[in-house]
């Protein structure tokens, strides 16, 4: 009989096809082949200060849960970075210039929603987004350096200058996930989350291409 996989193992296995279908979204996809523009990638960067923005302020909120505080790392933080990549893409003006697309809208409702009553809904959205970060984000944020010939003004949001050894956190991070004292039918809630918060990354990028048609028509 073999050894029960372990939940981080489980979640991250239940996961990769909903991962793999939000990478391949048209959207992304042109943008990693070099067919997308510098504009689709200030577009891509808006709505992360939305989620991110969503996503902080629920880690403020959850740090006196005992669960979710172990997952809370302000070396994760991207909102700085976020906000200096605006600056520098769009200009000083930037927050008068950007909105929430609806899957955005969307998004951050429910991020706000289990970030104010459910940590292991907020832990699914902050493992998909952090971990996901310090994984494909670390291609990404090179791959968009050398297509629109960046320095490290404009992909700040994919460097973590305060984590030295990224598989070494991600690693630690997922023994906390198996570490977490949560039951069969929780793990499962938490699973559910994971791909919910995938869904939405594929149903944003869908928007973006829907938005770029629609400037272009």
């Amino acid at each position: 009989m073999s050894d029960p996989i372990s939940f981080s193992t489980a979640l991250r296995e239940r996961s990769s096809g909903a991962h793999s279908g939000s990478e391949g979204a048209g959207f992304m996809s042109d943008l990693m082949k070099g067919e997308g523009t510098r504009e689709d990638y200030i577009a891509l960067v808006v709505q992360h200060w939305f989620i991110y923005e969503a996503l902080e302020g629920a880690a403020e909120r959850m740090r006196q849960d005992p669960i979710a505080t172990v997952f809370i790392d302000d070396k994760l933080t991207r909102l700085p970075a976020l906000e200096a990549d605006l600056e520098f893409l769009v200009g000083p003006d930037w927050r008068e210039k950007i909105e929430p697309l609806p899957t955005t809208r969307r998004y951050v409702e429910r991020i706000n929603q289990v970030g104010a009553t459910w940590p292991g809904g907020f832990v699914a959205h902050h493992y998909t987004r952090y971990l996901g970060d310090l994984s494909g984000g670390q291609f990404i944020g090179k791959l968009m350096q050398r297509l629109f010939g960046f320095d490290t003004n404009g992909i700040g949001f994919y460097i973590f200058a305060d984590i030295a050894d990224p598989k070494a956190f991600k690693d630690y991070y997922r023994e906390q996930l198996d570490a977490a004292p949560w039951d069969e039918s929780e793990k499962e809630r938490v699973i559910d989350e994971v791909l919910v918060a995938y869904q939405f990354n594929t149903d944003l990028f869908e928007d973006l291409s829907r938005a770029k048609a629609a400037a272009v028509a």
